[in-house]
């Protein structure tokens, strides 16, 4: 008889619950109707997070992925006119990535097909358990207990 793994069954909750997150998310993005991949979506966030125009190769690092993955990326969003190449304007070997107008745009439905994932998945939970389960998430993080005092 072998006992019971409360890591395993939280390992496959969390599993679980990461892959409703993903289709959820994926369903509001759909809804949108901005013609933006998932994928897309999280280099357009991530791009959004940068003072400067980045280089791929800068994109590539932030989003844990191969260059060439970031290159499909950013040339499908460039024929769809949410970014655009530029030079660098201190070494023009260098291209970097903004984005343009409707990008920002884009990035505001983005932002509300999210917030709108979350009242959904999240609308199960109190007040006192959204908090935390923030906290709980936090935590996992960061890898680093919260004290309570």
């Amino acid at each position: 008889m072998t006992s019971p793994d409360p890591d395993g069954a939280l390992a496959e909750q969390l599993l679980r619950f990461t892959r409703r997150v993903h289709r959820i998310q994926k369903r509001h993005l759909e809804l949108s109707d901005l013609g933006v991949t998932p994928a897309q979506s999280r280099l357009l966030r991530t791009l959004a997070h940068f003072g400067t125009p980045p280089r791929m190769a800068d994109l590539a690092e932030r989003l844990e992925v191969v260059p060439r993955a970031v290159t499909t990326l950013v040339d499908g969003l460039e024929a769809s006119g949410k970014v655009r190449r530029v030079p660098d304007p201190t070494n023009r070997r260098v291209i970097r990535i903004e984005l343009t107008d409707a990008g920002h745009e884009a990035l505001g439905e983005l932002r509300r097909a999210r917030r709108a994932a979350a009242r959904e998945i999240l609308a199960p939970l109190t007040e006192v358990e959204r908090a935390v389960l923030g906290e709980l998430l936090d935590t996992l993080i960061d890898g680093t207990a919260v004290r309570q005092r």
